[in-house]
């Protein structure tokens, strides 16, 4: 049925497609949804008609559903049950009928263009890409550019082989890179906008910051109080310390180029709004409110208590990470205790790998016959063993030493100046004293100040000459029992230290580390969410320090589309992973399927050039992998809850350094 271009489209609420006609403009307005804040038409090109469907996406969610239901006459039922075989004839079969794609409308320099693209796991040859795209053309109105858009790397492979004169294309780390809104933490919250131009200015104001405030900056920095939304005016990273947070808060998170001429413009500044992200929209959205009746109340938050299990402070040695488990938490802190869990399981294998495969993912029964098919084996093989050799051979951990929260508690009684400022910080606050700041600021000068009693220090000097003779080079990571749990990840607030080379940089280094639960920042956090100084401990890892020609942080999810379970998320440096996760360097950016395979490039950050093909190949094996470690480390059996990972790769392989919950 074809569009009537001067109706409405409410009272074509029954039109399914415009076929075998041009799509103008008009009607792709009629036709379109929104994906990720573009408006977007499915398309589907049936090479045996030489025809093509233009779909209207109010009526038909997936491009399999119309072509059940109007060229193929079978039912939705039939397809469900033979979804595998009809998704493996539509986006496999290089002998197929049926070409699937989008076509979106985007806007870049104040210009319009559609671009087109299949799905993401679709192996159409160049020679069948030329056909689609070409096909596809030639139905568009000429009056607005057609551009092709690689749906992944194997596509932007592709593109060598032809002219952009022949087929004219668009990454999607151009688009990427000239995007004006990005969804870090999709919400919607009520506060007062709270806007500061350079960091000066926001330190400046920063004891007026209150929880209720919405803060607007070029990059809101990490040390940023517990408030009610962020807004970066520049590029940064999901996985960047202060989105972690707004995670975890559960706050709304966006990147607004333009934000502070909006606020302008719509005389927003110190004002109440209702803030909302949503990734499905173009930009922000900020509406002007009264000031709500719950901003002169407690915030709901700060009647939360978090719960943590009584740590074991008495007693406890330092031991070989390779001897504890995920259990072992309690008394050498979270870090620690995964990295001896993958230690363990890295050694002795875990059947609980497959545990996201086996999930029912309506209308497949499970997803069981992907993770056999990227590990090479047929369906009656051991898949479980399969994942665990696949793991061993593949990834590694540094050999390292975990320094118990016992330790810690020992060294702080050793000293009574330091005791005596532990209880004026308690006293100060229960009484939420103003001192509470410059209180924590002392004590933490005194524990860096007070020498290490040599017992201490030869205890741990003999237990790095036993567990890590021959290295050269330390890391030296906190781990506390006070992070990483539900509803507060403290990342980014506790001391960790690289290039560590002596045994008196590394005591001095284990100082500061401890001295770091009892930050101004660390206190104040904690004290918000109920957990008190007595209850938190902080243990330390020395561990081998890997030289990395590349690394980064992989979270096994997608963070700018929750609902995405196929994907997992990749930020990547070629420098510094720490300037990653501090936010302080603009990362590769990649999304790789851990079900049909395959990945593409989100953004090259600053560089010029996308990396390797070889560096790609071990990127969608390390997907797979973070895929694996998520089923065994998961708290449930949903095996559904994503983990950060972050991870090295030199010559001689992958070296996972940290593993802990994501919050989503």
């Amino acid at each position: 049925m074809e569009i009537n271009e001067s109706s409405d489209i409410k009272t074509e609420a029954l039109v399914r497609a415009l076929i075998g006609e041009k799509l103008t403009f008009a009607a792709f307005n009629q036709l379109s949804g929104q994906l990720a804040g573009y408006p977007f038409v499915k398309i589907v090109v049936d090479k045996a008609n030489a025809e093509i469907h233009f779909i209207n996406n109010s009526q038909y969610q997936f491009h399999a559903d119309y072509i059940a239901e109007n060229i193929l006459g079978i039912s939705i039922s039939k397809l469900e049950a033979e979804l595998d075989a009809y998704n493996q004839s539509f986006y496999a079969d290089l002998n197929r009928r049926f070409y699937l794609g989008i076509i979106a409308l985007n806007t870049q320099h104040e210009k319009k263009f559609f671009t087109i693209e299949t799905v993401e796991v679709d192996v159409m040859t160049a020679e069948m890409l030329n056909y689609f795209f070409g096909f596809v053309r030639d139905h568009i109105e000429a009056s607005i550019p057609l551009l092709l858009k690689p749906a992944n790397h194997l596509q932007e492979a592709m593109m060598k082989d032809f002219e952009v004169s022949v087929i004219p294309r668009i990454y999607a780390h151009e688009l990427f890179a000239t995007s004006t809104f990005t969804a870090l933490h999709p919400g919607t919250n009520k506060g007062r906008i709270r806007a500061f131009e350079n960091e000066q200015e926001y330190l400046k104001h920063k004891s007026s910051i209150e929880w209720y405030d919405i803060v607007v900056m070029r990059r809101v920095p990490d040390d940023i109080p517990r408030i009610s939304g962020i807004i970066n005016a520049e590029p940064t990273t999901p996985l960047s310390h202060t989105n972690v947070l707004a995670a975890g808060w559960q706050i709304p998170n966006c990147i607004q180029i333009g934000i502070f001429e909006i606020l302008k413009t719509s005389n927003l500044f110190d004002t109440w709004v209702e803030y909302s992200v949503k990734s499905a929209l173009p930009q922000v959205e900020l509406k002007k409110i009264a000031r709500p009746p719950e901003a002169d109340q407690r915030p709901t938050w700060s009647l939360q208590r978090i719960k943590i299990e009584e740590p074991e402070t008495q007693n406890v040695p330092i031991m070989n990470l390779e001897q504890l488990r995920m259990s072992d938490h309690y008394k050498f802190g979270t870090k620690a205790a995964n990295l001896g869990e993958m230690h363990h399981l890295l050694k002795f294998g875990s059947d609980r790998l497959l545990g996201f495969y086996k999930v029912k993912r309506a209308p497949r029964p499970n997803l069981l016959s992907y993770i056999n098919h990227f590990l090479e084996i047929p369906e009656s093989a051991d898949a479980t063993k399969a994942a665990n050799n696949f793991l061993k051979n593949f990834v590694q951990v540094p050999r390292g030493i975990a320094i118990p929260f016992s330790l810690q508690q020992q060294f702080l009684e050793t000293s009574p100046a330091i005791q005596q400022a532990i209880g004026k910080l308690k006293m100060a606050l229960e009484l939420n004293a103003i001192q509470t700041d410059s209180l924590c600021i002392a004590l933490q000068q005194l524990i860096k100040n007070t020498r290490l009693p040599d017992e201490m220090r030869n205890y741990i000097d003999s237990e790095i000459a036993k567990h890590m003779s021959g290295v050269s080079t330390f890391v030296v990571r906190s781990s506390s029992n006070a992070e990483d749990l539900e509803s507060f990840s403290a990342a980014g607030i506790y001391e960790s230290f690289n290039h560590i080379t002596t045994a008196g940089k590394i005591f001095e280094s284990i100082k500061i580390v401890w001295a770091s639960l009892l930050s101004p920042r660390s206190v104040r956090l904690r004290q918000e969410m109920g957990i008190s100084l007595d209850d938190s401990y902080m243990g330390v890892v020395i561990q081998e320090q890997v030289k990395s020609n590349l690394g980064g942080v992989l979270v096994t999810m997608n963070p700018m589309n929750p609902n995405d379970f196929r994907n997992v998320y990749f930020n990547i440096s070629t420098q510094s992973v720490i300037k990653v996760v501090q936010g302080t360097e603009l990362p590769y950016q990649y999304l790789y399927s851990t079900v049909e395979g395959g990945g593409r490039t989100l953004s090259l950050g600053r560089s010029q050039q996308d990396l390797g093909s070889s560096e790609k190949d071990s990127l969608a094996k390390l997907a797979f992998a973070g895929r694996l470690l998520q089923s065994h480390f998961s708290p449930d059996y949903t095996f559904s809850a994503p983990v950060d990972i972050e991870w090295v790769a030199n010559d001689e392989g992958v070296f996972i350094l940290q593993l802990r919950p994501f919050a989503k």
